[in-house]
């Protein structure tokens, strides 16, 4: 029995890199799943270690998915490490809400996230003080959290080289909304592959979906980022309310002060993460996005 790693999922089906091959010589084998994983209710990811037998078409049939270390629902992709989530300074706009729910979502998957802030060019051709200082405010709000931040121009290849030294050797999902540069920032990590890039509909502020499946990609310094479609909105089906604040890093010590064991940390008496957030010590911006995230899950028709 074969064995391998999923590289890129399309219409059904599954392109597998055989172990001991290399991407630039080997050949991905094209393979369709067991009908058992349905009955299972499992699909295979991208990401996924798996085991495949060949047919005799040259094809193949995966037959078994090994355990995953980490899964993601939106991108659907298994077994990262990483989540590099690229933010565009402007065109559009640095969307900090967004970000946190990113981030939430990332947290509670168990991935390290790394902020990638992008389009610096675009920032400095612009000439905006008060914009510029809005950016410089929330890099270093997000430093100080403790999140990794790295601030990119693809087009004048700044700030490539600690990132792509960040990404070697490891497994890497790069994740945002569309119109980032996404795609931009990967051709400039990954000379060769030349991705599909559209610019931002200045109209709609945002941009079009250039990425339509997920895909691994190789790193030079070794490593796999996965490119992934471009999406705007995530829900927050699988986190209750009692776990959002442990996907706010700077609340995890306060809260072991609050007086109740799972505090909200809405109106309890007592809540030192709330106390915190009056007093300057927790950013006001992101317990105001806390308050927003529980209330959209303490809103959602409940699960039977």
């Amino acid at each position: 029995m074969a064995k391998g790693i999923i590289v890129k999922a399309l219409s059904g089906f599954y392109y597998v890199l055989e172990d001991g091959n290399e991407l630039a010589n080997g050949e991905l084998v094209q393979c369709r799943a067991r009908g058992i994983f349905k009955k299972k209710g499992l699909s295979p990811l991208v990401g996924d270690r798996v085991e495949f037998e060949r047919t005799e078409n040259g094809e193949g049939t995966v037959t078994e998915v090994s355990p995953r270390s980490s899964e993601l629902i939106r991108p659907p992709i298994a077994n990262m490490r990483i989540a590099l989530l690229a933010f565009s300074v402007v065109e559009p706009d640095l969307n900090q809400q967004l970000l946190d729910k990113f981030l939430v979502h990332i947290e509670h998957a168990g991935l390290t996230p790394v902020i990638c802030f992008t389009k610096l060019d675009l920032l400095e051709s612009a000439a905006d003080a008060q914009l510029s200082e809005a950016v410089s405010s929330a890099a270093s709000l997000y430093r100080s959290i403790g999140y990794e931040m790295f601030e990119t121009s693809s087009k004048f290849k700044q700030g490539l080289e600690p990132i792509a030294a960040r990404l070697a050797g490891e497994l890497t999902v790069i994740a945002g909304q569309s119109g980032v540069g996404k795609s931009s920032l990967l051709n400039a990590l990954i000379p060769g592959i030349d991705l599909e890039t559209n610019a931002i509909s200045m109209k709609l502020g945002r941009g079009k979906h250039t990425t339509r499946h997920v895909e691994l990609l190789p790193l030079g310094g070794g490593g796999w980022v996965a490119d992934t479609p471009g999406f705007s909105q995530l829900d927050f089906a699988e986190i209750e309310a009692e776990q959002l604040g442990g996907c706010f890093p700077e609340f995890v010590p306060l809260s072991e002060q609050c007086k109740f064991r799972g505090c909200l940390h809405l109106h309890e008496p007592s809540c030192e993460v709330r106390a915190a957030a009056e007093r300057g010590g927790v950013a006001a911006s992101r317990y105001e996005h806390y308050l927003q995230f529980l209330q959209i899950i303490r809103d959602r028709p409940r699960r039977y």
